[in-house]
């Protein structure tokens, strides 16, 4: 199945920077109606304030705080109705030694990148079924398929986030209601940068958002359920056929840059 655009009601987060800035304005061409949140109200009010077409709302809200997805999501409908598409596509950082990592780390790094959007999945799933449509896409991430040397937590989070989107779309596999997997690789955005991390192995080329932008947008459009952006599936075949070779490679790298 797919899910036109144009005239939907769609749930962005992660919306003030990035991939989510850069995909609003996509989703709006394509004749979406837009509820975009984030963190930060000035970014936030300055992504919605540009965008194409009318019917956009912005709702500013951290949803590392409890009941803020929930929060969010009725917020979203009160403002354009029942929603047809929630992209999920907040989520934060976390690279530390998996012998420095604390609990608490663990455990907010999980409540943003998985809980959040299984809380808003939960809060908009029935609607969506009853009314026969619906699509929810889940931004993970390169890292939900491999494992990065000291991101222990990111990955755990992302490769949560695809295990729940790959059962949920067998679940719904009968049901109007698609299941898309956008796993962007690295990507030009604030994500190596934020406070609270150390620094990233990874020093190679970065794609711009826009590339996973215009790829989300395909996704919820498109009849296929996983979509890599830039393309890099060929690295997580070769993971496959050599585990052991691939975690060798990863260690190696890190050595290098430690």
């Amino acid at each position: 199945m797919s899910t036109t655009l144009d005239g939907a009601a769609v749930l962005l987060t992660g919306a003030s920077a990035g991939i989510g800035a850069a995909t609003a304005p996509v989703l709006a061409e394509r004749g979406a109606r837009l509820a975009v949140t984030g963190r930060r109200a000035g970014r936030l009010e300055e992504v919605a304030a540009v965008l194409p077409g009318d019917g956009h709302v912005a709702i500013a809200a951290d949803l590392a705080e409890p009941d803020a997805a929930e929060d969010v999501v009725a917020r979203a409908e009160a403002a354009l109705g029942p929603l047809d598409v929630v992209v999920h596509n907040a989520g934060m950082p976390k690279r530390r030694h998996v012998a420095e990592l604390t609990l608490a780390e663990l455990d907010q790094v999980m409540e943003v990148n998985f809980r959040v959007p299984v809380r808003m999945t939960l809060a908009t799933l029935p609607g969506m079924r009853a009314r026969g449509r619906g699509c929810h896409v889940y931004v993970s991430s390169l890292g939900g398929r491999l494992g990065n040397a000291a991101e222990t937590a990111y990955c755990a989070s992302k490769f949560a986030l695809a295990g729940w989107a790959e059962a949920a779309a067998v679940d719904l596999w009968d049901e109007p209601v698609d299941i898309r997997l956008v796993l962007p690789g690295p990507i030009d955005t604030e994500i190596w940068d934020r406070p609270g991390s150390d620094r990233a192995h990874y020093d190679g080329p970065l794609e711009p958002p826009s590339t996973v932008a215009q790829a989300i947008a395909d996704a919820i459009e498109g009849d296929a359920f996983e979509v890599y952006s830039p393309d890099l599936r060929a690295i997580v075949e070769m993971k496959a056929g050599d585990t052991d070779g691939f975690l060798a490679g990863v260690a190696d790298m890190a050595r290098g840059t430690s």
